[in-house]
C-alpha cells in the first residue's frame, strides 16, 4: 500500500480551504475509489450522451449516391495535399513535377541546418532560416490557394 500524507487540521489555512470546500487533494485523497469510480463514469457518460445528442439534433448529411460513369470536372484532393497537387497540375513535365515534389521534403530536410551554428531560438537572430521559413509558407499559400482555382487563373489568382 502507498504512504499518505496525513493532513494536518490544526492549520488554519488548511481549516480555511476545507471550510470552502477546497483543498481535498492538498492532503493527498487517494484517485481509487473517489475519482476513478465516482467522477470518470460520469464524464465519460456526459461525453457520450454530448455527442449521441449532437448527432440526433444536427445529422450529417448524406450526399448524392456515388456514380463512376459521371467524374466531375474538377477534382480536388484534401486541403494538405493543395500545394503538390497544384504543382503536378502546373508543370507540364510529369517527371519534372514528381522531382519538384521530391524537394519538398528534401528542403524540410535542410531547414534544420540552416544557421544551426547560432545558438539563440530568437527568429529574428536567425535572418537566414526566418527568410527561408516566410517565403516556404507564403509559396505553400499561393499553391494551395492557386490548385483551389481553374487551371488558366491557377498561378495569377485570375489578377492578371
Amino acid at each position: 500500500m502507498s504512504t499518505l500524507k496525513k493532513p494536518d487540521l490544526s492549520d488554519p489555512q488548511l481549516r480555511a480551504k476545507l471550510a470552502k470546500g477546497m483543498g481535498h487533494n492538498y492532503y493527498g485523497e487517494p484517485a481509487w475509489p473517489n475519482d476513478l469510480l465516482y467522477i470518470f463514469p460520469v464524464v465519460i457518460v456526459g461525453t457520450f450522451a454530448l455527442c449521441v445528442g449532437l448527432a440526433v439534433l444536427d445529422p450529417a448529411m448524406v450526399g448524392e449516391p456515388a456514380d463512376p460513369f459521371a467524374t466531375p470536372l474538377e477534382i480536388l484532393p484534401e486541403w494538405y495535399f493543395w500545394p503538390v497537387f497544384q504543382i503536378l497540375r502546373t508543370v507540364p513535365n510529369k517527371l519534372l513535377g514528381i522531382v519538384a515534389m521530391a524537394s519538398i521534403p528534401l528542403g524540410l530536410i535542410l531547414v534544420p541546418f540552416i544557421e544551426s551554428v547560432n545558438k539563440f531560438q530568437n527568429p529574428f537572430r536567425r535572418p537566414v532560416a526566418t527568410a527561408v521559413f516566410l517565403f516556404g509558407t507564403a509559396v505553400t499559400l499561393w499553391l494551395g490557394i492557386g490548385a483551389t482555382l481553374p487551371i488558366e487563373k491557377s498561378l495569377t489568382f485570375g489578377l492578371f
